[in-house]
């Protein structure tokens, strides 16, 4: 499913793969989650902005630096499915009672911080573009998800998962999909679905570390850290590091992401694999982050950037986007490209210091 021209209707990008959701479904144990996980399975250009800033140099002169500035919108669903809601924060408002809108509001200002401050890249579509959220949308909607145009908040059930406003991996992730979609459009199926949503992963994953001025190694990886209640044995949906561990819970399974080509899943289900076979190149990219060293998005971080933003086709699969990193690390510098292609043989992408052909890997479309 390509994410370019498509109706936002049609788009339902989410954070929570519908594999955990199905499993949640048939809990015996989470019996309220059980029937939200439920309900949720069955739901499915304007002016830009820019801050002003004066100053005066040692020749009395006045300096005006203009910058790009976000330019947010939350509004709130009130438990409807009727978007994009009632209008309840703007970007020159006051922060409210609601913590979801300020969460929401607080989470988009951080994403659009990161791009600019990583990449100069001015919000999602480089050219400024508004972002717009909504809140407590549906009646315990369990899932978080990026529609096309703007991204789209659930509560959760209170019995499995909180809401998912208070997780900033989430939002960068799903607001990474707004990125992807301007820029590679990686079609959402098979193995280009699955480097959708790894790069949404690690947009998210970015988002986590800028904000918190985190080095590789103080990084945790995690992507949706939080969002389980303490009734579940499970630290976050995913763990870029080290995927399959992020969860092992007697109801809803055990993390199926592979950590490598050895392990890849193919499956009909899940567009192919797309949230269960992103662990490989999830694991690619944190291990040249951590190899390279340092902050994550000023070198790895624009190593992918590059990659995405640099003619890559929209049905890619691992050993294009893989060639197309190395490529872009080599720019960068020997020590950069070392560590990135030892990265993706790490996960059997690249085996020999020689890219594979991986057609016999992919999933059936």
């Amino acid at each position: 499913m390509s994410t370019t021209g498509v109706a936002e209707e049609s788009i339902h990008q989410g954070i929570v793969p519908g594999y955990l959701l199905a499993r949640l479904a048939r809990s015996s144990q989470f019996t309220h989650a059980a029937e939200a996980a439920r309900q949720t399975l069955i739901k499915g250009r304007p002016e830009y902005r820019a801050t002003l800033e004066l100053s005066v140099d040692s020749n009395g002169d006045l300096i005006a630096d203009v910058q790009a500035a976000p330019s947010r919108t939350i509004y709130d669903t009130h438990n409807t499915e009727q978007l994009p809601g009632d209008r309840v924060r703007g970007e020159d408002d006051p922060a409210v009672e609601d913590a979801a809108v300020n969460q929401a509001f607080d989470g988009l200002g951080d994403t659009f911080r990161m791009l600019l401050g990583a990449f100069q890249r001015d919000s999602l579509d480089g050219g400024g573009a508004p972002l717009t959220a909504t809140v407590h949308y549906g009646e315990k909607y369990d899932n978080a998800f990026w529609n096309g145009s703007q991204m789209v908040f659930g509560d959760g059930d209170g019995e499995v998962f909180t809401g998912f406003t208070g997780s900033v991996t989430v939002i960068g992730h799903e607001l990474g999909h707004g990125v992807i979609q301007t820029t590679a459009a990686l079609e959402y199926q098979g193995q280009s679905g699955a480097l959708n949503e790894s790069c949404a992963d690690v947009f998210g994953a970015l988002t986590e570390q800028y904000t918190k001025d985190q080095s590789v190694d103080q990084a945790s990886w995690l992507i949706g850290e939080g969002i389980f209640t303490p009734a579940v044995q499970g630290r976050a949906l995913r763990d870029m590091l080290h995927p399959g561990t992020a969860y092992d819970d007697d109801e809803l399974g055990k993390d199926p992401q592979p950590a490598d080509m050895s392990h890849y899943v193919r499956t009909t289900e899940d567009n192919g694999g797309v949230h269960i076979n992103s662990g490989i190149p999830n694991r690619a990219f944190a291990l040249a982050a951590t190899a390279i060293g340092g902050k994550a998005w000023e070198t790895a971080g624009l190593v992918w950037y590059r990659t995405l933003t640099g003619g890559l086709s929209a049905t890619a699969d691992f050993t294009e986007f893989a060639q197309a990193t190395i490529t872009a690390a080599a720019d960068i510098g020997a020590s950069v490209e070392t560590a990135v292609r030892d990265a993706w043989i790490a996960v059997g992408v690249v085996e020999g210091g020689v890219i594979k052909d991986a057609s016999a890997d992919r999933a059936p479309e």
